[in-house]
């Protein structure tokens, strides 16, 4: 099964009503079965695969503790092949970060990540001490960029709702996520929400998405979605817009030319 990496995985599986989740509604029983916890995040995972690639226009705007604003302008590539998925971000305004780029490619669930900076010239590669690092001063991180391979994930349990499945994971690889809790529509296995705790049960951050848009026959992807990072009081909304999927995309933008080269 094909993996996507994690940024357009949201972009493809996350929907969230505007209401929020139905949370006065009553759990059933916790069901501790692994194998059926994932069997459901493995059609989450399946339904976004049906988008083989995707272009985009990407709006930033983060937001700090002081009610603070920055806003940032990018330009997305994504790909998704056999065993093998890539995504490009480059930015284009303001100018102070135009032409910074990030290259993301997992090739047999190994992730590589690429950040360009043309203010040095130079290119960086994530190593596993900074994929806990904000990403260009945001609210995610280069972790919550990563891969949102259903194999990284241990499930612990799932809880059934009228409305949607409530999953728990731990990633045995996460310095940052104890835990995660994932809210999955039942009818259209889309994930509305993602908590994020940790290793002392504290939720720090929590996901959540709204305006999406039916991208293919079993695929409903929203068009914003917001990241809360709930010990710093901040957060970063990213919208999307002028959205192509399917098309052709040439496979220099994924190498270290194409994260040079811009747009």
């Amino acid at each position: 099964m094909t993996k996507r990496s994690l940024l357009f995985a949201f972009i493809s599986a996350l929907i969230l009503f505007p209401t929020g989740l139905p949370m006065t509604a009553s759990a059933q029983d916790r069901i501790t079965d692994e194998d059926q916890a994932r069997s459901i995040f493995e059609e989450v995972d399946d339904r976004r695969n049906s988008v083989q690639s995707e272009t985009a226009v990407m709006e930033m705007v983060i937001t700090d503790d002081r009610g603070r604003t920055r806003s940032r302008s990018m330009q997305s590539w994504s790909q998704t092949g056999e065993d093998i998925n890539k995504s490009l971000i480059i930015f284009t305004a303001p100018g102070n970060v135009r032409g910074t780029g990030f290259l993301s490619v997992t090739e047999n669930s190994n992730t590589t990540q690429r950040l360009y900076l043309p203010t040095v010239g130079r290119i960086q590669v994530i190593g596993s001490g900074e994929r806990g690092d904000r990403f260009m001063g945001s609210d995610f991180t280069y972790e919550d960029l990563g891969d949102q391979d259903p194999d990284s994930y241990e499930f612990e349990w799932l809880e059934e709702y009228p409305e949607y499945y409530k999953i728990r994971a731990n990633k045995p690889e996460s310095d940052q996520y104890a835990h995660i809790e994932f809210d999955i529509e039942k009818e259209t296995y889309a994930v509305r929400t993602i908590h994020y705790y940790n290793s002392e049960g504290e939720q720090i951050k929590r996901l959540e998405a709204e305006r999406f848009e039916q991208l293919t026959d079993r695929l409903r992807s929203p068009s914003k979605m917001t990241m809360y990072d709930l010990r710093e009081d901040r957060n970063t909304v990213i919208t999307w817009s002028e959205r192509e999927i399917n098309t052709d995309i040439e496979e220099w933008r994924f190498t270290e030319r194409g994260l040079r080269r811009g747009i």
